[in-house]
């Protein structure tokens, strides 16, 4: 098949010259999916004007932004800051298995996000009534937003060729085929102008931000639109802004489209704010966490979008207290001054940040979810559910849910698989909320039998098993199997971005009309603390600790777990993980366009000594959530963005190396970007020897090598 497959040869259409592979050609040529460009040039491409598709949105929020810009008394910067993307590298690649059907259907087996996706795709293509494609989900090798729509191509072609020679197909993308084609994160480039001032007590207080959000969406559009919807929605990060105003716009370019990555956007946006107040706070010559503490939202302040954070639902600050006295921070990062002033080559670095992550698919109709639960005679209970196994833990969940439901131990409790033949027109595992939908429809699927077992149960006493309830149910003519379904309430999810925002009162912007975008938030903090060897650009993250409000956990191992796994992904994507395609920063890769790193050998995941070498995860205690199931919270997506604190304990390291050799700039702002790979670290650091690299361009303001933003 791969031999076939290389033996095509493929004629394109006109080219569209100079073709364009970052974001700043994209800027340069107004290339966006933005339905502004309708010039003949980007005809071959049905660009966003032609298909009517907009991707450009605006948030704002507060005073009027050129009346706070306009006030004396400010410190202003101005500035931008780039992120890289990120390869899912899902042990599995895409894979499926098709096999058509003895009634003229096909069944697909696929390793996918999306199981509804899947199944219409298919249907679609060979023309097929719903009815008659069944798609299905044993478990993934791996997910992270990767296997949300950007399998249904893979499953496409596995059944056209099924149903072709009427014989089961299976295919598998080699790990190159898979990186080069299937897209990954967004990179980003953010462009912003922010001002703060010191108050009457000299305290710094944040006064405005204006910011305008570029991304690479690739050549056709997949999900980049909602994703750069969360970075605007998480700009803020954790702080209080009077006047705010943001854009956020999706450039086209001829690079594979990107799609979903664990976290959707708002780690761009969350790195961006921290970057910002970074740079704030080295012009107002005040500590960054001094910035940070105080401007942290407080009860009843309303964020840029409009929602409220009500009382007792918002923890960030007392997070932010209990884990900068258990990690002791402070003393730390004297102890790391200490060992800067005693070693020239080796510098330590600490940083600590904060995250709010909202839970919720923007999109309205997506707040929902669907499950089946059947409970046996032998008092066992079989459960399917919309959602799907990427080693995440879902159905272990799911089944905790049953089992507390019936009073059965977790062993008498099984998730077969996902299946569009069990639950139809299920939601992709996404958006960290499976646990909240699948979870709240398993129970009141549970609650519906536990419902007509009542007198059942009265008649054998409250002693008797399930297995005798269900036995006795089912020779009285009991039905032992139910179908629950959970939504979100109305009032707590969607967020219609082509509703023109109101206005209060006082004439500021009212997001309200548009809609409640997050049904709660998930919310905590990390500190990382690194050593940096000026030499080579390598690091070592010496210890991390994260303390994370996930309310009255279901499984504290699994989320744990989770917390590790996400903040180590989170840590690579700022550090050691770029990608690097032939484009006009890099014409000697060869064709252009073309992945270069697309494999383990040059693409760096990060390892076992990139993991921190003392690792202390703590849930925070005494929290709930009366919104979600068993007072729980989602835990996927939202630690990603705390490891992007071994990033700025890098920079921190960075800054410390570069006090050494330029005193007098020793305070100036450092415009670091994201991935801090070793190349970047070493030439940052700006010794005599990287000047002997660099020339000129080593100095206080920096060097900025080379990256496919």
């Amino acid at each position: 098949a791969r031999a076939a497959a290389e033996a095509v040869a493929v004629e394109y259409g006109d080219p569209w010259e100079p073709p364009i592979y970052t974001i700043d050609a994209a800027v340069a040529a107004g290339s966006f999916f933005d339905g502004t460009r309708g010039d003949e040039r980007t005809s071959w491409s049905r660009t966003g004007a032609a298909l009517g598709i907009t991707t450009a949105h605006d948030l704002e929020a507060g005073r009027d932004i050129d009346e706070a810009f306009a006030e004396e008394g400010l410190t202003v910067v101005s500035g931008e800051f780039r992120v890289g993307g990120q390869e899912h590298f899902y042990l599995e690649p895409m894979t499926c298995l098709a096999e058509p059907t003895d009634d003229g259907g096909i069944s697909v087996l696929s390793s996918t996000q999306g199981v509804d996706k899947t199944h219409k795709t298919v249907a679609r293509l060979l023309n097929l009534p719903a009815a008659k494609v069944v798609s299905k989900v044993r478990r993934m090798g791996g997910g992270f937003g990767g296997k949300e729509t950007r399998t249904a191509f893979v499953a496409a072609a596995c059944a056209a060729a099924a149903y072709k020679v009427n014989a089961p197909v299976r295919l598998a993308l080699r790990r190159d085929v898979d990186m080069g084609t299937t897209g990954g994160r967004h990179p980003f480039v953010v462009k912003y102008t922010a001002a703060a001032r010191r108050d009457g007590e000299g305290v710094p207080k944040l006064a405005a931000l204006k910011a305008q959000l570029y991304s690479n969406g690739g050549a056709f559009l997949d999900l980049s639109g909602p994703v750069m919807d969360r970075a605007l929605l998480h700009l803020d990060n954790c702080y209080r802004w009077p006047a705010f105003s943001a854009r956020g716009v999706v450039c086209r370019t001829h690079t594979p489209p990107n799609t979903a990555f664990r976290g959707f956007g708002g780690p761009q946006g969350l790195i961006a704010c921290e970057h910002i107040l970074e740079h704030l706070a080295t012009e107002l010559r005040v500590p960054p966490d001094a910035l940070r503490e105080a401007n942290m939202y407080a009860e009843g302040d309303a964020l840029p979008f409009g929602q409220v954070l009500c009382a007792g639902e918002w923890r960030v600050p007392r997070a932010w207290r209990e884990l900068r006295e258990g990690a002791e921070v402070e003393a730390r990062r004297e102890a790391a001054a200490a060992f800067n002033a005693a070693h020239r080559w080796r510098k330590r670095g600490v940083a600590m940040l904060p995250t709010k992550f909202g839970i919720n698919f923007t999109a309205k109709f997506m707040n929902q979810g669907g499950a089946l639960v059947h409970v046996y005679t032998d008092g066992t209970v079989l459960i399917t559910h919309g959602g799907t196994e990427m080693g995440q833990g879902l159905h272990t969940k799911v089944c905790q849910v049953a089992a507390k439901a019936f009073g059965v131990p977790l062993s008498a409790c099984h998730v077969a698989e996902s299946a569009s033949d069990k639950v139809a027109n299920s939601i992709p595992t996404a958006a960290s909320a499976s646990t909240d939908l699948y979870g709240m429809a398993t129970l009141d699927a549970c609650r519906k039998i536990l419902k007509r077992l009542e007198p059942v149960r009265n008649k054998l006493g409250p002693g008797a098993s399930l297995a005798e309830l269900a036995l006795t149910a089912w020779l009285d003519r009991i039905d032992l199997s139910a179908h629950g379904f959970f939504s979100i309430s109305d009032e707590r999810c969607g967020f219609d971005w082509a509703i023109q925002p109101g206005k209060h009162a006082d004439g500021t912007p009212d997001q309200t009309t548009r809609g409640h975008p997050f049904n709660y938030f998930t919310q905590g903090c990390a500190v990382a603390e690194v050593e940096v060897d000026v030499l080579t650009g390598d690091h070592a993250v010496l210890r991390a600790d994260v303390l994370l409000d996930l309310g009255s956990s279901i499984n504290p191992a699994l989320d744990v777990g989770q917390i590790e796994g996400a903040f180590v992904q989170g840590a690579g994507w700022t550090t050691t993980e770029e990608l690097i395609w032939g484009d006009e920063q890099h014409p000697w890769v060869r064709p252009q366009g073309k992945l270069l790193n697309s494999g383990p050998g040059g693409y760096k995941l990060p390892a076992f000594n990139d993991a921190p070498r003392t690792f202390n995860v703590r849930l925070l205690s005494g929290a709930d959530n009366p919104v979600a199931v068993h007072s729980s919270k989602a835990v996927g997506e939202p630690p990603f963005f705390l490891g992007a604190s071994v990033f700025f304990a890098v920079r921190n390291a960075v800054r410390a190396a570069r006090a050494s050799h330029f005193p007098d700039a020793a305070d100036a702002h450092l415009e670091m970007y994201s991935p801090a790979t070793s190349e970047r670290i070493r030439l940052a650091c700006a010794d005599k020897i990287a000047a002997a690299a660099i020339g000129g361009e080593a100095g206080p303001a920096g060097f900025q090598p080379k990256g496919s933003f």
